[in-house]
Protein backbone atom coordinates (compact mmCIF):
# COMPACT_ATOMS: atom_id res chain seq x y z
CA UNK A 1 0.00 0.00 0.00
CA UNK A 2 1.25 3.44 -0.86
CA UNK A 3 0.74 6.37 1.48
CA UNK A 4 -0.40 9.86 0.56
CA UNK A 5 -1.04 11.70 3.82
CA UNK A 6 -2.32 14.84 2.11
CA UNK A 7 -5.33 13.16 0.45
CA UNK A 8 -8.75 13.26 2.04
CA UNK A 9 -12.19 12.66 0.56
CA UNK A 10 -14.32 15.63 -0.46
CA UNK A 11 -17.50 13.90 0.71
CA UNK A 12 -18.84 11.24 3.07
CA UNK A 13 -21.97 9.10 2.79
CA UNK A 14 -23.61 8.63 6.19
CA UNK A 15 -26.12 5.78 6.22
CA UNK A 16 -29.10 6.95 8.27
CA UNK A 17 -32.13 5.29 6.70
CA UNK A 18 -32.60 2.10 8.71
CA UNK A 19 -35.43 1.33 11.12
CA UNK A 20 -33.30 0.44 14.16
CA UNK A 21 -35.66 -2.39 15.16
CA UNK A 22 -33.13 -3.93 17.56
CA UNK A 23 -32.94 -0.58 19.35
CA UNK A 24 -36.65 -0.56 20.24
CA UNK A 25 -38.29 0.92 22.28
CA UNK A 26 -35.80 3.80 21.93
CA UNK A 27 -36.58 4.04 18.20
CA UNK A 28 -40.37 4.04 18.56
CA UNK A 29 -40.62 7.72 17.60
CA UNK A 30 -37.13 8.63 16.40
CA UNK A 31 -34.71 7.13 13.86
CA UNK A 32 -31.78 5.14 15.25
CA UNK A 33 -29.21 7.83 14.27
CA UNK A 34 -30.92 10.18 16.77
CA UNK A 35 -30.63 7.80 19.75
CA UNK A 36 -28.56 9.65 22.34
CA UNK A 37 -25.12 8.42 23.45
CA UNK A 38 -23.36 10.51 26.14
CA UNK A 39 -25.64 13.50 25.63
CA UNK A 40 -25.48 13.63 21.83
CA UNK A 41 -27.28 11.74 19.04
CA UNK A 42 -25.26 8.92 17.50
CA UNK A 43 -25.18 10.68 14.13
CA UNK A 44 -23.61 13.78 15.70
CA UNK A 45 -20.74 11.67 17.06
CA UNK A 46 -20.23 10.49 13.46
CA UNK A 47 -20.58 13.89 11.80
CA UNK A 48 -18.28 15.51 14.37
CA UNK A 49 -15.62 12.89 13.61
CA UNK A 50 -16.02 13.42 9.86
CA UNK A 51 -15.70 17.20 10.27
CA UNK A 52 -12.64 16.82 12.51
CA UNK A 53 -10.98 14.72 9.79
CA UNK A 54 -11.38 17.59 7.34
CA UNK A 55 -14.15 16.13 5.16
CA UNK A 56 -16.19 19.16 4.08
CA UNK A 57 -19.44 17.55 2.89
CA UNK A 58 -21.70 14.71 4.09
CA UNK A 59 -24.68 13.13 2.35
CA UNK A 60 -27.20 11.58 4.76
CA UNK A 61 -29.90 9.23 3.48
CA UNK A 62 -33.28 9.33 5.22
CA UNK A 63 -36.25 6.94 5.36
CA UNK A 64 -37.66 6.06 8.81
CA UNK A 65 -38.76 9.22 10.71
CA UNK A 66 -37.16 11.04 7.78
CA UNK A 67 -38.50 14.50 8.64
CA UNK A 68 -36.99 14.40 12.14
CA UNK A 69 -33.58 13.24 10.95
CA UNK A 70 -33.47 15.71 8.07
CA UNK A 71 -34.45 18.65 10.31
CA UNK A 72 -31.78 17.64 12.84
CA UNK A 73 -28.81 17.24 10.48
CA UNK A 74 -29.66 20.27 8.34
CA UNK A 75 -28.92 22.50 11.35
CA UNK A 76 -25.25 21.68 10.89
CA UNK A 77 -22.73 23.68 8.90
CA UNK A 78 -19.68 21.40 9.44
CA UNK A 79 -19.74 19.21 7.52
CA UNK A 80 -22.10 20.74 4.97
CA UNK A 81 -25.14 18.44 4.74
CA UNK A 82 -27.01 17.16 1.70
CA UNK A 83 -30.00 14.80 1.96
CA UNK A 84 -30.56 11.69 -0.16
CA UNK A 85 -34.30 11.07 0.08
CA UNK A 86 -35.35 7.42 0.41
CA UNK A 87 -38.81 8.13 1.86
CA UNK A 88 -40.49 6.17 -0.95
CA UNK A 89 -38.23 3.11 -0.78
CA UNK A 90 -35.40 2.08 1.52
CA UNK A 91 -32.59 0.98 -0.79
CA UNK A 92 -30.29 -0.99 1.58
CA UNK A 93 -26.63 -0.04 1.86
CA UNK A 94 -25.56 -0.47 -1.76
CA UNK A 95 -28.68 0.95 -3.34
CA UNK A 96 -28.63 3.87 -0.93
CA UNK A 97 -25.07 4.84 -1.81
CA UNK A 98 -25.71 4.29 -5.53
CA UNK A 99 -28.70 6.69 -5.43
CA UNK A 100 -26.52 9.30 -3.71
CA UNK A 101 -23.61 9.10 -6.19
CA UNK A 102 -24.61 12.35 -8.00
CA UNK A 103 -24.43 14.15 -4.64
CA UNK A 104 -21.12 12.54 -3.66
CA UNK A 105 -19.21 13.58 -6.77
CA UNK A 106 -16.77 11.79 -9.09
CA UNK A 107 -13.96 11.10 -6.62
CA UNK A 108 -13.43 8.43 -3.92
CA UNK A 109 -15.55 9.07 -0.82
CA UNK A 110 -16.04 7.89 2.75
CA UNK A 111 -18.99 5.65 3.73
CA UNK A 112 -19.88 5.71 7.43
CA UNK A 113 -22.68 3.93 9.30
CA UNK A 114 -24.56 6.36 11.53
CA UNK A 115 -24.15 4.10 14.59
CA UNK A 116 -20.44 3.29 14.33
CA UNK A 117 -18.57 4.85 17.25
CA UNK A 118 -15.22 4.14 18.83
CA UNK A 119 -12.67 5.39 21.33
CA UNK A 120 -9.58 6.49 19.40
CA UNK A 121 -6.20 4.96 20.10
CA UNK A 122 -3.18 7.01 18.99
CA UNK A 123 -4.33 9.64 16.49
CA UNK A 124 -7.31 9.57 14.14
CA UNK A 125 -8.38 6.34 12.49
CA UNK A 126 -9.99 8.24 9.62
CA UNK A 127 -6.70 10.07 9.02
CA UNK A 128 -4.90 6.71 8.96
CA UNK A 129 -7.39 5.44 6.38
CA UNK A 130 -6.87 8.50 4.20
CA UNK A 131 -3.09 8.07 4.38
CA UNK A 132 -3.09 4.46 3.12
CA UNK A 133 -5.83 4.82 0.51
CA UNK A 134 -4.44 3.91 -2.91
CA UNK A 135 -6.93 4.34 -5.76
CA UNK A 136 -4.63 2.50 -8.16
CA UNK A 137 -4.88 -0.80 -6.28
CA UNK A 138 -8.06 -0.44 -4.20
CA UNK A 139 -11.76 -0.29 -5.03
CA UNK A 140 -12.58 -0.12 -1.31
CA UNK A 141 -10.67 0.22 1.96
CA UNK A 142 -12.41 -0.98 5.13
CA UNK A 143 -11.81 0.01 8.73
CA UNK A 144 -11.73 -3.27 10.67
CA UNK A 145 -11.81 -3.91 14.41
CA UNK A 146 -10.71 -6.88 16.47
CA UNK A 147 -13.69 -9.23 16.75
CA UNK A 148 -12.42 -10.42 20.13
CA UNK A 149 -12.26 -7.02 21.86
CA UNK A 150 -15.12 -5.01 20.30
CA UNK A 151 -18.13 -4.00 22.39
CA UNK A 152 -21.51 -5.43 21.39
CA UNK A 153 -20.11 -7.98 18.94
CA UNK A 154 -20.21 -11.73 19.61
CA UNK A 155 -19.94 -13.25 16.13
CA UNK A 156 -17.18 -15.21 14.38
CA UNK A 157 -15.70 -12.23 12.53
CA UNK A 158 -16.21 -10.96 8.99
CA UNK A 159 -12.82 -10.91 7.27
CA UNK A 160 -9.30 -12.25 7.27
CA UNK A 161 -6.51 -9.90 6.15
CA UNK A 162 -3.18 -10.81 4.55
CA UNK A 163 0.14 -9.03 5.14
CA UNK A 164 -0.60 -6.54 2.32
CA UNK A 165 -4.04 -5.68 3.72
CA UNK A 166 -6.07 -7.63 1.15
CA UNK A 167 -9.26 -9.08 2.56
CA UNK A 168 -11.02 -12.41 2.24
CA UNK A 169 -14.36 -13.54 3.63
CA UNK A 170 -14.84 -15.83 6.59
CA UNK A 171 -15.59 -19.34 5.41
CA UNK A 172 -18.42 -21.47 6.75
CA UNK A 173 -17.73 -22.76 10.31
CA UNK A 174 -14.56 -20.63 10.35
CA UNK A 175 -13.49 -17.86 12.74
CA UNK A 176 -11.57 -14.83 11.50
CA UNK A 177 -9.97 -11.99 13.50
CA UNK A 178 -11.66 -8.91 12.10
CA UNK A 179 -15.14 -7.38 12.12
CA UNK A 180 -16.24 -4.59 9.76
CA UNK A 181 -16.85 -1.34 11.65
CA UNK A 182 -19.26 0.10 9.09
CA UNK A 183 -16.65 2.59 7.84
CA UNK A 184 -14.94 2.40 4.45
CA UNK A 185 -13.57 4.39 1.53
CA UNK A 186 -15.08 3.60 -1.87
CA UNK A 187 -14.01 4.44 -5.39
CA UNK A 188 -17.06 5.23 -7.57
CA UNK A 189 -15.96 2.56 -10.05
CA UNK A 190 -17.01 -0.13 -7.56
CA UNK A 191 -20.61 0.75 -8.55
CA UNK A 192 -20.09 0.10 -12.26
CA UNK A 193 -22.64 -2.51 -13.32
CA UNK A 194 -24.43 -2.38 -9.97
CA UNK A 195 -28.11 -3.43 -9.97
CA UNK A 196 -31.00 -0.97 -9.82
CA UNK A 197 -33.08 -0.56 -6.68
CA UNK A 198 -32.27 -2.04 -3.28
CA UNK A 199 -29.11 -4.14 -2.82
CA UNK A 200 -26.39 -4.69 -0.25
CA UNK A 201 -22.83 -3.35 -0.49
CA UNK A 202 -21.78 -6.96 0.12
CA UNK A 203 -22.41 -7.70 -3.57
CA UNK A 204 -19.86 -5.07 -4.58
CA UNK A 205 -17.37 -6.05 -1.90
CA UNK A 206 -17.48 -9.69 -2.99
CA UNK A 207 -16.68 -8.63 -6.54
CA UNK A 208 -13.80 -6.49 -5.23
CA UNK A 209 -12.48 -9.50 -3.29
CA UNK A 210 -12.58 -11.60 -6.48
CA UNK A 211 -10.55 -8.89 -8.22
CA UNK A 212 -8.06 -8.56 -5.33
CA UNK A 213 -9.16 -4.95 -4.75
CA UNK A 214 -10.81 -5.04 -1.30
CA UNK A 215 -8.39 -3.92 1.43
CA UNK A 216 -8.54 -3.31 5.15
CA UNK A 217 -6.82 -1.35 7.89
CA UNK A 218 -7.02 -2.24 11.56
CA UNK A 219 -8.73 0.23 13.91
CA UNK A 220 -6.47 1.57 16.64
CA UNK A 221 -8.71 1.89 19.70
CA UNK A 222 -11.96 0.35 20.96
CA UNK A 223 -14.89 -0.08 18.58
CA UNK A 224 -18.47 -0.16 19.86
CA UNK A 225 -21.33 -1.76 17.93
CA UNK A 226 -24.23 0.19 19.42
CA UNK A 227 -27.04 -2.02 18.12
CA UNK A 228 -29.28 -2.51 21.16
CA UNK A 229 -30.36 -0.53 24.25
CA UNK A 230 -28.10 -2.80 26.33
CA UNK A 231 -25.10 -2.06 24.10
CA UNK A 232 -25.89 1.66 24.38
CA UNK A 233 -25.66 1.49 28.18
CA UNK A 234 -22.42 -0.48 27.96
CA UNK A 235 -20.96 2.01 25.45
CA UNK A 236 -21.69 4.86 27.86
CA UNK A 237 -19.83 2.95 30.58
CA UNK A 238 -16.84 2.44 28.28
CA UNK A 239 -16.71 6.11 27.34
CA UNK A 240 -17.07 7.23 30.96
CA UNK A 241 -14.23 4.95 32.07
CA UNK A 242 -12.08 6.30 29.24
CA UNK A 243 -12.93 9.88 30.22
CA UNK A 244 -11.88 9.12 33.80
CA UNK A 245 -8.66 7.48 32.63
Amino acid sequence: MTASSSWRPAAAMVLGGGYGKRMMPLTKDIPKPMVVLKGRPLIDHVLDRIAAAGVPRAVVNVHYCADKLQAHVEKRTHPKIAISDERQQLLDTGGGVAKALPLLGPDPFLIHNSDSVWIEGVGSNLERMFSVWDPDTMDSLMLLASAATSLGYDGSGDFAMDKDGRLSRRGERQMVPFVFTGVSIAHPRIFEGAPDGAFSMNRLWDRAIDNGRLFGIRLDGLWMHVGTPEALVEAERWIESEDVA
